[in-house]
């Protein structure tokens, strides 16, 4: 094959480059529940939940694994503070707290993800940054919701359930005997100022581009456990607990708060992820579809 002049060559690698740039994405938010899902053998119900309050691990966007559109209709944009969650209404304001090095922010939750059912949250890279998660890296995290902007937010979208929402309460574990006849199986201090935006986020809606404010608190570093199940008969939870038999000191635990009672079955401490992570791929793989790494 004959080589092509420098001419043709540079006319082709100039096409080439027109193909590959296109016009900027422009955000189109919109609210965003969606039906259950299921991805990586866990399944997730998304819903509309002002009383999230959770821990878990949180991962970082890869340059080739992030969207170019959110999943509410969002520009991606690495350098804004935003993040995906598999269940939360979309979009949504949360508190993040990096529980291993103490830095807190809030986050616009526009996206859904993480695809592993191991982490609970993904961050852009400058929320990592703020939060202390090397890139590529993991952190144990608690992710709060913000009730009021985040409600404001659904409002201004057209989205939200138009009625008093019943109250929630702060949800507690406690580990259960099993019952008879049953086996059991074996102070504040802002670091950084705003750079985006001056606009509060306390205001009637919260901007598109949150303000970058980090608030440093005492880290507090757990071990990790698996928990699933929430099921209104404990019963229930003492047979998930026997198919989880496997799993270091499964045990079924009592959930209480938000006026209810329901019982789960946990397992641990896991001192590491990849342990963490290898028990619950046995948890999923033994039929607790809603399993998931906690921090305490």
């Amino acid at each position: 094959m004959k080589p092509l002049p420098l001419a043709a060559l540079g006319a082709l690698l100039a096409v080439s480059g027109c193909v590959k740039s296109g016009p900027p994405v422009v955000s189109h938010p919109h609210y965003v529940i969606g039906d259950g899902y299921q991805a990586n053998g866990a399944w997730y119900y998304p819903r509309e939940d002002y009383g999230y309050d959770r821990t878990g691990l949180a991962s970082v966007y890869s340059d080739d694994g992030a969207p170019s559109v959110t999943t509410d209709g969002e520009a991606y944009d690495a350098a804004a503070l935003t993040g995906a969650s598999q269940i939360l209404q979309l979009p949504c304001i949360v508190q993040v707290t990096n529980l291993q090095t103490g830095r807190q922010i809030l986050l616009r939750v526009n996206d859904r993800g993480p695809a592993n059912p191991g982490r609970i949250l993904a961050v852009t890279p400058r929320a990592a940054q703020l939060l202390g998660i090397p890139a590529g890296g993991l952190a144990e995290v608690r992710v709060t919701i913000q009730k009021d902007s985040s409600q404001s937010l659904a409002d201004s979208l057209g989205g939200g359930i138009k009625i008093a929402a019943a109250p929630v309460g702060t949800f507690q574990a406690e580990s259960l005997a099993p019952p008879s006849g049953v086996a059991s199986a074996s102070g504040a201090a802002v670091v950084q100022t705003d750079r985006a935006s001056s606009d509060s986020v306390g205001a009637a809606v919260p901007p598109l581009r949150l303000p970058e404010r980090v608030t440093q608190l005492p880290p507090s570093p757990g071990a990790l456990y698996i928990q699933s199940g929430s099921f209104g008969h404990r019963y229930d939870a003492y047979r998930q607990s026997a198919r989880l038999a496997g799993l270091p000191n499964a045990h079924v635990i009592a959930i209480t708060g938000g006026g209810r009672m329901l019982y789960g079955v946990q397992s641990g401490p896991y001192y590491t992820v990849p342990q963490a992570d290898s028990a619950l791929s046995s948890s999923l793989a033994a039929g607790a579809v809603d399993a998931t790494i906690i921090v305490q």
